[in-house]
């Protein structure tokens, strides 16, 4: 059991006990988080990012650690989001083993990890331990919430349970409910991670990991975050070279093959089997239509923000562009100013983490009006 924690991260303590939505509540829990930036003396210009399931605090290089970030080509000095002009924070999403408390952090009763023990982990837990660190940064109201993916959902929970809390919002690849295929392919990468002896109930450690399981959990994830179109323009059906063939007669043999087990083992060491149970199916649980009657239209509609914009790659099968669009509709109807995008990127819903030629301009051309 392992956290890994970027340098220069700092963490704000939750209150303790700090309860979850779905019952239990964690004593001195905490959220990791980085930042970017001034605040201004009104302290008017913050502006929070809500991450994905697997990203960490460190968005940017910053003074604290001058390494590359997960987002640093939208994040810094005259960059889609300027840090000349907005204070930027980054929170580590809650139950990850980034720094933020999760299934593979001490339980304070014990000494050892949660694991399993650890609260049943909603999207709104999280959105609640993100307002935590903007309240103790002095911070009344953001003039901005970005969510990406996951974040997209945090951030909505956030603005519907803290009315106020922001002037305006950016949803990137983001919904407002999980779809059927979306709960599918991470059902899948639950179970691939259960069923690897290895797991063993939760109770593994370093010298007994599940690693198969977490390989296929992250090919299956990547197979997603990605599209067809990008597959074959990237891969098409080229082989490996005779030296890179898999000895095995049902092993490695066309390229595809082996950028997503390049890819997996690079990720399985890095974040925690138990972390990644809990907060995939905390998307899975979300579904802002639970505080409508049963209408996700009218629960994005209850959300009163001045400006929205929600953007898409129009090849995301995983968060699929009309989820952006109905995120547009909904909080229109609130009476935001809302604006949708689908752009035309190959590479699916990953495109925001590396398609800036399309994504940073059109955050950046939001942000100019604010």
């Amino acid at each position: 059991m392992t956290e890994f924690i970027p340098t220069g991260t700092r963490f704000h303590a939750l209150p303790s006990p700090f309860p979850f939505k779905r019952g239990g509540a964690l004593l001195q829990g905490r959220v990791a988080y980085e930042t970017w930036g001034t605040l201004n003396t009104a302290r008017s210009n913050a502006l929070l990012i809500v991450t994905g399931l697997s990203p960490d605090a460190h968005a940017a290089a910053n003074d604290a650690n001058p390494a590359p970030g997960w987002w640093d080509a939208m994040v810094g000095p005259g960059k889609p989001i300027d840090t000349d002009r907005w204070f930027v924070v980054c929170v580590n999403s809650l139950g990850s083993c980034k720094g933020s408390t999760g299934p593979a952090s001490a339980d304070p009763s014990s000494g050892a990890p949660y694991r399993l023990a650890f609260p049943e982990l909603s999207i709104e837990d999280g959105a609640r331990a993100a307002v935590e660190v903007v309240r103790a940064l002095g911070i009344e109201q953001l003039a901005c919430v970005v969510g990406n993916s996951m974040g997209g959902m945090t951030a909505l929970a956030l603005l519907l349970l803290h009315p106020g809390i922001a002037r305006s919002h950016i949803n990137i690849s983001g919904s407002a409910q999980a779809l059927p295929f979306s709960i599918a392919i991470r059902s899948l990468q639950r179970e691939a991670i259960r069923l690897d002896p290895q797991w063993n109930g939760g109770q593994y450690d370093e010298a007994s990991y599940p690693e198969s399981g977490m390989r296929m959990a992250r090919k299956l994830g990547v197979i997603t975050y990605r599209s067809a179109l990008e597959w074959d323009g990237r891969f098409g059906r080229v082989r490996l070279d005779s030296d890179q063939v898999d000895d095995d007669p049902f092993g490695l043999e066309f390229q595809v093959e082996s950028y997503l087990e390049g890819h997996a083992r690079r990720f399985v060491r890095f974040f925690d089997p138990n972390c990644y149970l809990y907060l995939s199916r905390s998307m899975d649980w979300f579904d802002l239509a639970e505080y409508a009657g049963g209408d996700v239209m009218a629960g994005l509609a209850k959300i009163r923000i001045e400006k929205a914009l929600a953007i898409g790659a129009n090849t995301d099968i995983l968060f699929p562009v009309q989820q952006q669009q109905q995120i547009a509709d909904g909080l229109r109807a609130g009476g935001a100013q809302a604006q949708f995008i689908g752009l035309d990127s190959p590479q699916g819903h990953d495109a925001f983490l590396v398609d800036f030629e399309r994504f940073g301009p059109a955050v950046r051309g939001f942000l100019d009006t604010l």
